[in-house]
């Protein structure tokens, strides 16, 4: 549905609700000078998965009050919205997913007419609620009581034994893309930021945490055996970063600003694997300037949060299967710091632009493990990166290889791939490579302080980098190829292929074992690191990189046995290992197969796996189907809603 166009006031109205201007910034999570009144953006900022109407009234401060019921599944009690609106506007539009709305009611505790809109597969409904018109420079707050369900798609409420510690339950909640509205009613939309606070009651035995400045540190004691835990938000965020923990977890620093939340059990294992954060935060600093969120902390979740990591601003997100033993895949923690620059100071004002947030962040995390860990390092990670961005080129639709994408009546999460990430950053690192690094280096420290707390199109940063770098120089303009990169699909002339030396000899071990069928002793292992291995496991003959037979059983028996590959602790060797061995129809893998698809839920390594499965006929889908009904009970609804558009729902 196209927007009718806009009048002088709207359009006006509309830059400042999206934030589309220069705001005074603060660090340390100061609050925010409300933005100022800008030249409207253009339509690539019109948000199409969302309801709200910025342009006429919008949500600047969430205020939740909510109790967890962990044996209803529930949270429950009330937002209160500070709404922004345009003078003569009566009603503001929220978006919501499956939520029980019970009441509406004014500052002065006067009911107010609501309607609940018809429900979209994706966007869920809108709530739109009536007011008396706003006079000029009015702000006004609303208060929604309301519940969630036990499928709320962000929430998941995991059972005593389903955690760590097998005594106590335990709550998360991911937000991303527009999952937010499932338990918060707002503008659930990237573009429209804002601030917010919270108190959380819960069973007193368990701890709170949210992606918020901690008010209450142990919390208050409230009736009924629970507590009160209260956070605030000074920073205007996006709202998918609203985001909340709830279980017996403990805490252990890193330095006076930085530490890591878990499990008690897992408490030392993760505080030692994770050391490097407080080195990565000073090497963040110095590349991009000031970190303005005050504390850089992390919460390592239970098996079954379904991705790598979730940039939530002052406490990262984080999946178990980071931990190695051995800080190798320690890379996840740079990505999620590096986006507290990336992503969640500038965001993409759509999902459209996600390449924005993700492309960014990944060029930022490799320049932070260039600086902890060295070139060599750095360049094996750019490897594996593009290695895998030339599967994905392969695989997906022509359209789908653009950066800028129209995701149009389709799901946000068709936009998370490989292409916003790998595409993204080797953007970047071609514009480095053109300019120079001390030149790039200064146009994206000032992009990130020009942009603090803006949404950002794919529009805006052409027209920064064109204005702050190229300058007008036509013979730059046409040498990097600016427009190329993000809206045509594939890869532009100017892209270079990254290179490593300390793969030379992997590749080198590689086609004497897979091709030349010698024997797995001969394979150097023990020299390798991580990403070494990586690259080892992911070879394929050339122009193979599809399921196919090319290996026998023998081989396949001596690789495991050799490598101890049955027994493997880190779970990127072990998802590359699987990858090979499930292709193959390899029957003593199918155990390994079922012990890490029913050990951990990260979609990056399941959705895959269940894909290798169900590409090798009844063999294959049997094996699929009998794992996945024991496995979906323990995925997050991320995981098990992409898996059962694959297997079907058991």
């Amino acid at each position: 549905m196209k927007r009718k166009a806009l009048g002088l006031v709207s359009a006006l109205a509309l830059a400042a609700a999206m934030g589309l201007s220069a705001c005074s910034t603060t660090t340390g999570g100061a609050a925010m000078a409300p933005p100022a009144i800008a030249p409207a953006p253009g339509p690539d900022a019109v948000d199409s998965h969302t309801y709200a109407r910025p342009e006429i009234a919008r949500v600047v401060d969430v205020a939740l009050d909510l109790t967890a019921n962990f044996e209803a599944k529930t949270l429950s009690g009330t937002a209160t919205l500070d709404i922004l609106a345009v003078p003569g506007a009566n009603e503001v539009i929220l978006d919501i997913r499956n939520l029980d709305i019970q009441d509406v009611r004014d500052a002065a505790g006067q009911p107010l007419r609501y309607v609940v809109g018809d429900n979209d597969a994706i966007k869920g409904q809108p709530l739109t609620i009536y007011f008396p018109a706003f006079a000029a420079n009015e702000r006004r707050k609303i208060t929604i009581r309301y519940s969630t369900r036990p499928d709320a798609a962000a929430l998941q409420w995991l059972s005593p034994t389903q955690t760590a510690g097998g005594e106590k339950p335990y709550l998360f909640s991911q937000g991303q893309a527009i999952l937010t509205r499932t338990w918060v009613p707002t503008q659930d939309s990237p573009g429209i930021r804002q601030t917010y606070s919270a108190r959380i009651t819960a069973p007193a035995d368990l701890t709170v945490v949210m992606s918020a400045d901690h008010l209450t540190p142990k919390g208050e004691p409230a009736a009924n055996g629970m507590k009160s835990w209260r956070f605030r938000m000074n920073n205007p965020i996006p709202p998918y970063l609203i985001a909340i923990g709830v279980g017996d977890i403990a805490f252990a620093p890193f330095d006076e600003r930085t530490g890591v939340w878990t499990e008690p059990s897992r408490l030392r294992a993760a505080a030692a694997e994770l050391e490097p954060t407080a080195e990565m935060v000073d090497a963040a600093e110095k590349l991009y300037g000031p970190y303005r969120w005050g504390r850089y902390d992390l919460l390592v979740l239970p098996p079954s949060f379904p991705f790598g990591g979730m940039e939530n601003p002052k406490l990262t997100f984080a999946t178990p299967t980071i931990i190695a033993g051995d800080q190798s895949l320690v890379s996840l923690v740079a990505h999620e710091l590096a986006h507290s620059w990336s992503g969640n100071l500038v965001t993409n004002a759509t999902w459209n632009d996600f390449w924005l947030n993700e492309g960014f962040t990944t060029y930022f995390e490799n320049r932070i493990m260039e600086s902890v860990y060295g070139y060599d390092r750095a360049v094996q990670e750019q490897v594996l990166s593009w290695d895998g961005l030339q599967d994905e080129l392969k695989s997906l639709p022509a359209d789908d290889t653009r950066l800028h994408l129209n995701l149009m009546g389709r799901d946000p999460d068709d936009g998370m791939n490989t292409i916003a990430y790998d595409k993204g950053s080797a953007f970047l690192r071609t514009i480095e490579r053109v300019v120079g690094r001390d030149k790039f280096d200064a146009w994206l420290r000032g992009y990130f302080d020009r942009n603090a707390y803006r949404p950002m199109t794919t529009a805006m940063f052409l027209d920064d980098i064109r204005t702050n770098l190229v300058k007008g120089d036509a013979a730059l303009e046409s040498e990097l190829q600016l427009d190329a990169w993000v809206y045509q699909p594939g890869l532009p002339s100017n892209a270079v292929a990254p290179v490593s030396n300390a793969f030379t000899p992997v590749d080198a071990a590689a086609v004497a074992f897979f091709k030349d069928k010698g024997p797995a002793s001969a394979i150097p292992w023990a020299e390798w690191n991580t990403q070494q291995r990586q690259r080892f496991l992911g070879w394929r003959p050339e122009g193979l990189r599809a399921n196919t037979d090319w290996l026998t059983n023998a081989q396949l028996a001596d690789l495991e046995r050799t490598l101890n590959l049955a027994n493997e602790g880190n779970s990127e060797l072990t998802f590359g290992w699987l990858q090979i061995a499930l292709a193959h129809r390899y029957q003593p893998s199918v155990a390994t197969a079922e012990k890490f698809l029913t050990s951990q839920g990260r979609r990056k390594f399941v959705l895959p796996l269940f894909q290798t499965l169900w590409n090798e006929g009844d063999w294959g889908r049997a094996n699929a189907r009998r794992i996945y009904a024991e496995a979906r009970p323990l995925y997050h609804p991320v995981t098990s809603g992409s898996v059962d558009q694959l297997v079907g729902r058991p």
